[in-house]
């Protein structure tokens, strides 16, 4: 049921042809996983599975090209699953856009395309393979990439994904009990600076989201970001995310550099809570 083995387990990895979704992909396959990488990005892909040739894990990657806000394509890639491996046992949510820009110029298309990937892609994974998960009584394990934005209050041109990463911690927090009476665990990683390609998002944006968005300045601005060398290498999160997902460890962190944020975010909640039940709200 709860996984402390990844012998013989599959894991499917959206956005895990490149960062830290295929930084993910290399540790579960070194600790003997049937690894699965789903990406939207034809060429990450054919690189990834590059890196893997030769490898004496090789035969136990395959990949497969996937817009996580794609219902049909979701339902379609899950019957593959079923079909070829009697379903999945580890499901890890980590297709994300690094979507920022001045939210006085944000548009509906800016809202639909951070939200539907960041939420919806996140909404898609559980709703579609959770069925298999359960009806197969194997267990399993969910993980799902929100990222220490979550956690402190951001400036205003990261509101947008800031809040859709919110609530993909607290979809997962609550839902967590309920999918441990199945055997299922429940992460949620979240990371800080880590080398990536989320700076890339205009690359990812669909065509009908790209009309009318008020970003087109910020995205290209964006994509010309450089990594900074310092930045947590990809397999090093891959690591944590194992160690996390045999722990069943509810948050996998990855750094402590927003740690006074996140402790003054958390207190000026509680400063600002009654110790008592309001009179008002009681009627009085």
């Amino acid at each position: 049921m709860h996984i402390t083995d990844f012998t013989g387990r599959t894991a499917f990895i959206t956005g895990g042809a490149s960062g830290i979704g295929l930084g993910i992909a290399r540790v579960l396959a070194e600790r003997g996983a049937r690894v699965v990488i789903a990406d939207l990005r034809a060429d990450h892909i054919d690189t990834a599975l590059a890196s893997f040739a030769g490898g004496a894990r090789s035969n136990a990657v395959t990949a497969l090209q996937l817009d996580v806000t794609s219902r049909e394509a979701y339902a379609d890639a899950a019957a593959r699953m079923q079909a070829e491996f009697g379903g999945i046992d580890i499901l890890v949510n980590n297709a994300g856009v690094g979507l920022e820009g001045p939210v006085l110029k944000a548009t509906y298309a800016d809202y639909d395309f951070g939200f539907g990937v960041n939420v919806g892609g996140v909404i898609n994974g559980f709703v579609t393979f959770l069925p298999q998960m359960i009806a197969h009584g194997r267990g399993g394990h969910i993980v799902s990439t929100a990222s220490l934005a979550a956690e402190v209050v951001m400036p205003p041109h990261l509101a947008i994904y800031a809040a859709s990463k919110a609530a993909v911690c607290h979809y997962c927090e609550a839902v967590k009990p309920e999918l441990a009476e199945h055997g299922i665990g429940v992460s949620i990683l979240l990371p800080g600076p880590i080398k990536s390609n989320i700076h890339q998002a205009s690359q990812n944006r669909p065509e009908h989201l790209r009309s009318g968005s008020g970003f087109v300045e910020s995205e290209a601005q964006l994509a010309r970001r450089q990594v900074g060398a310092d930045w947590m290498e990809p397999d090093v999160v891959g690591n944590m995310v194992a160690d996390g997902i045999v722990a069943n460890a509810t948050y996998i962190v990855t750094h402590g550099i927003f740690k006074d944020w996140q402790r003054a975010r958390a207190a000026a909640v509680l400063d600002a809570t009654p110790d008592v039940e309001n009179a008002a709200v009681r009627g009085i």
